[in-house]
């Protein structure tokens, strides 16, 4: 049955596969039970026969890959909740890394990232982000392709040399902007982010598997180190979602959806983010269900989501909130209000009152109507709930079909090589030019001297060699006093020499 038990209020409460598209919000306080609603939401895809993609924040998500262990507690909860066919059990998972240590390692090309989100990794002015976009458009021009990091640096370079001319044909492009992006360039490589760009690059299609059992695969990306630096997590898992936005075709409603995407920490996808990004946000997320894409977002409160981002998520798991300060108090209220009322619960009293694995919930049931807020005891997942060893997050690698397309990095001819090439062939000619201006005067002499040159050397020598007239001439004087012999020198002279004069 395509529909994923999340846990049990009044009544047993479960997403439905038809909706899963409709996106969705898993928020709470830390410590409150979000990663167990987390859990429960992706194996519960995966048996549907749904890919997911996941952040793995805090290392425990891992333990989706090993079997779980039942105990007293899980067994009182699935007795509880009612739970058909519980079993402890793997799931099928791949492991990934964008620095490539826990997992395949995760490429873009500088191309794909594109100079708007390259930029917000960056952190770049407004100034800087125009002249990072003449630099693309030229390599666009010049058929440069910018794979990676040593791409983008040489273009750059190539711009600052040649910024007068480019400045007169793209717009103006300054020293200092260049100059900014450089060192842009190099904290980004210092932060380990040289390692997203270049080949092989992630192929969508990779993260849209199913086992050979029908169940989905779940994508794991370790970000342990990643969300350290929140403008390149962030801008990559947004990139990731743009790209499965304009690559994939429109489905429309299916029975269940083609992969969800889950964005945990979603906070850091809006903090300090212009209004041209988040404008692209919104439209992203409204439209990439038509895609058969589903969006969760996890966060800690839904202030942290945009009011336009937050009307458009259709199923709510809401854990705990404190309620210390004047500024959580007002999320408390925020948070009750996006619920459906349900006459029977006070939203506002109960949200603090939640324990550790309950949770209020409301999904969409038939017809796209989201159901009354229920209380709920969410079920327990049937994977491990922890961190893998490094030892059985290796054997999980090792069993990976993927190792060998993305664990060996690839380097083809791009803007880095061709640009370098250029610039060597015009070091080369230009030092020809001058050895060429640098060469005697004698040695450009014009042809036809040359000529008359040789003619004489070979008529009367060089201080080397004898020449043909002084060799015959001594040849001759050997036969002076016979008559035969002045004949014959008067007629070998008159031949070489022009002929006689006599006719």
């Amino acid at each position: 049955m395509n529909q994923i038990l999340l846990g049990k209020g009044d009544e047993p409460v479960n997403l439905l596969g038809q909706y899963g598209n409709r996106h969705g919000l898993i928020a709470g306080a830390t410590g409150t039970g979000k990663t167990i609603s987390l859990l429960v939401l992706a194996e519960g895809f995966s048996r549907m026969g749904v890919p997911v993609f996941m952040a793995d924040i805090k290392g425990d998500v891992s333990g989706m890959a090993k079997s779980g262990t039942m105990n007293d507690k899980i067994g009182e909860r699935v007795a509880h909740i009612g739970v058909e066919g519980y079993v402890n059990e793997a799931n099928p998972v791949i492991f990934w890394d964008i620095y490539g240590k826990l997992g395949h390692p995760v490429r873009a090309t500088v191309s794909e990232m594109g100079p708007s989100l390259l930029s917000r990794i960056l952190q770049l002015n407004d100034t800087q982000s125009g002249v990072l976009e003449i630099a693309f458009k030229l390599a666009d021009d010049q058929g440069l392709l910018l794979l990676d990091l040593d791409d983008l640096r040489t273009l750059l370079g190539f711009v600052a040399e040649n910024r007068k001319d480019i400045s007169s044909e793209y717009g103006l492009v300054s020293a200092q902007s260049i100059g900014a992006i450089q060192r842009s360039l190099l904290s980004l490589e210092r932060e380990g982010g040289k390692s997203l760009f270049g080949e092989p690059a992630l192929e969508l299609g990779d993260l849209m598997r199913t086992d050979l059992s029908g169940r989905g695969i779940i994508s794991i990306l370790a970000a342990d180190q990643l969300i350290m630096k929140p403008q390149l997590y962030s801008s990559f898992l947004l990139w990731l979602l743009s790209e499965l936005f304009e690559n994939l075709p429109e489905v429309g409603d299916l029975e269940k959806p083609k992969l969800v995407f889950i964005f945990d920490e979603a906070h850091l996808l809006f903090d300090d983010a212009p209004p041209a990004l988040m404008q692209r946000v919104e439209q992203v997320v409204r439209i990439i269900r038509s895609k058969g894409i589903g969006v969760y977002f996890c966060s800690q409160s839904p202030d942290d989501i945009p009011d336009e981002i937050l009307g458009q998520l259709g199923n709510r798991i809401q854990h705990a909130l404190r309620a210390f300060t004047p500024r959580d108090q007002k999320a408390v209220r925020s948070a009750a209000e996006t619920f459906v009322a349900n006459p029977g619960l006070n939203v506002a009293e109960v949200i603090t009152q939640l324990g550790v694995g309950e949770a209020l919930v409301s999904t969409l049931q038939e017809k796209g109507v989201p159901m009354p807020v229920e209380r709920t005891i969410i079920a327990p997942p049937r994977c491990y709930m922890g961190a893998l060893t490094e030892t059985e997050r290796a054997a999980v690698r090792e069993r990976s079909p993927l190792g060998v397309k993305y664990d060996t990095a690839l380097n083809r001819e791009s803007a880095h090589e061709i640009l370098t090439r250029r610039a060597e062939e015009m070091v080369a000619g230009e030092q020809e030019a001058a050895q060429e201006q640098a060469k005697p005067a004698s040695r450009k002499e014009p042809v036809k001297e040359k000529e008359s040159s040789a003619l004489s050397d070979l008529l009367w020598g060089t201080g080397r060699r004898q020449g043909v007239a002084e060799s015959m001439a001594k040849s001759a004087a050997r036969t002076v006093g016979n008559q035969l012999g002045r004949q014959i020198l008067r007629g070998l002279l008159g031949g070489i020499l022009g002929g006689s004069k006599r006719r």
